[in-house]
């Protein structure tokens, strides 16, 4: 193949060599996904009808699972269909409809936790301006200034990616796509552009988890300077959601890209890839509305005002 106008569908890798298999492995996603679709459906129509849920905490947590709703429909559908059909293409177009897709709302999700940890910031270190410096209108400059970077950055990936010529074939080590894998069959030399590219989104990404960490620091001494144990567990139980997610968003993101090649084999990166692209969308409603009293009894009335008139 001399360059990537000749290719026109790729290969991705199965998840077993059996049919039994490959139809457990369909089951199994289809569960996952429509446990992932209601858990984050409830908390959109909860925030959205609950007059008491409109405060900047929840408007951001309303974008986040519209994000994981986005992120775990770009991944799994197709991964399912591949299974139950016995097969292991996707088109040209769908391959970069995918990459860019993912790489949106996966960079879209990471501004967003950096947003959020913004707000938690200034509701426990700066209370008495937390009405100014949040405003509604603030809030909405904020959420659209996480999607619009998002946007840019994954359009200039995703173009920059699939004009990259390639030679390798079109077989990938991974389940969906994604650019290191469109990256290993390119040809020598051909991908520095996108390397070039893909440090200075790594850079950002640093400057973001700094921000972060500072933004807990800040929020650990004022806990701590808080006279009662109540109103320390108190202030701190409202971070405790957005903290367990951006370290397991974080955590399996660092691994998934930045462990050492002699750790690196198809299989290992296939459980790293599902832990990053399928798992957060569907445990992050669940930490959220875990331990959140309010979201709690919005959930409940939401449930039961279905459930009654059904009845």
């Amino acid at each position: 193949m001399s360059n990537g106008s000749t290719v026109t569908d790729f290969t991705l890798l199965a998840f077993a060599d059996t049919s039994e298999m490959q139809f457990l492995h369909f089951w199994l996603f289809l569960a996952i996904y429509l446990a992932a679709l209601l858990s984050n459906g409830l908390i959109i129509t909860a925030i959205a009808c609950d007059h008491r849920l409109y405060t900047p905490m929840y408007f951001f947590l309303l974008n986040l699972s519209l994000i994981d709703l986005g992120s775990i429909s770009t991944i799994l559908p197709k991964s399912m269909a591949n299974s139950l059909w016995d097969s292991r293409v996707i088109s040209y177009v769908g391959c970069a409809a995918q990459v860019f897709l993912f790489s949106f709302l996966l960079t879209a999700e990471y501004c967003l936790l950096t947003v959020m940890a913004y707000d938690r910031y200034i509701a426990i270190c700066r209370p008495l301006h937390y009405g100014t410096l949040l405003s509604s209108r603030a809030c909405v400059h904020m959420a659209a200034a996480a999607w619009g970077s998002a946007f840019l950055d994954s359009l200039l990936h995703t173009a920059n990616t699939f004009s990259i010529p390639l030679c390798k074939g079109n077989a990938m080590d991974q389940f969906f796509c994604e650019i290191p894998q469109i990256l290993k069959l390119s040809c020598s030399h051909s991908y520095l552009r996108e390397v070039g590219l893909l440090g200075v989104s790594l850079s950002l990404a640093f400057g973001c988890f700094i921000f972060i960490v500072l933004s807990y620091v800040q929020i650990l001494r004022a806990v701590l300077r808080i006279p009662s144990e109540q109103g320390r567990h108190k202030a701190f139980s409202t971070c405790l959601p957005h903290l367990t997610v951006v370290s397991l968003f974080i955590s399996t993101i660092v691994f998934a890209y930045l462990k050492p090649p002699s750790t690196s084999f198809p299989s290992l990166d296939v459980v790293v890839s599902f832990l990053y692209s399928v798992v957060p969308p569907a445990v992050n409603p669940i930490i959220y509305s875990m331990r959140n009293q309010e979201l709690k009894k919005a959930l409940n009335k939401l449930i039961q005002s279905v459930v009654f008139q059904q009845q």
